[in-house]
């Protein structure tokens, strides 16, 4: 019984789609030189509408890089899709990082860079246009990626609102 319990726990892990965004290394000096630690943004996703983003800092890389991967799945939130779109135009803005993300026609794949990118594919878009209009910083694009995706709403909704 326990066995099959972890057996089913590790398949609902795998499952997502588990993308490391960048790695920083920070130096801290002391009396005998560096000291090293790290810190990693990761993105978590079912492909199928359900993203989130963790940060994660430890002194060893791999150990950054897992507590990023937890903390992304204890933070994964539902995003409104038109099939393999988005349903409309929509900003997103997170600090110094602003950008713009655009349905696009099906076929067309995802034009976006930087840190929208793994957003996008793990949330399960595979038709958009995206332009990272301010800070390059990886971890704000991340953020300001997840605002705008939570930002959609169907035409349905959209619709009910106005009645």
């Amino acid at each position: 019984m326990i066995a099959d319990e972890r057996y089913s726990r590790d398949n609902k892990q795998s499952e997502y789609d588990e993308r490391v965004v960048f790695v920083n290394r920070c130096a801290k000096v002391v009396k005998g030189g560096r000291r090293f630690s790290f810190s990693a943004v990761v993105v978590v996703g079912d492909r199928d509408g359900r993203v989130g983003f963790g940060f994660g800092k430890a002194n060893e890389v791999s150990d950054a890089i897992r507590k990023g991967g937890e903390a992304a799945r204890k933070d994964m939130m539902a995003v409104k899709l038109k099939g393999k779109t988005i349903p409309h135009e929509v900003t997103g803005e997170c600090d110094g990082g602003y950008i713009l993300l655009k349905p696009a026609p099906e076929g067309t794949g995802l034009i976006v860079g930087g840190g929208m990118r793994p957003v996008l594919e793990a949330a399960g878009v595979r038709d958009a246009v995206g332009k990272s209009l301010g800070s390059k910083n990886r971890l704000n694009v991340v953020k300001a990626t997840i605002d705008a995706l939570m930002k959609l709403r169907s035409a349905e909704e959209i619709a009910a609102s106005r009645a």
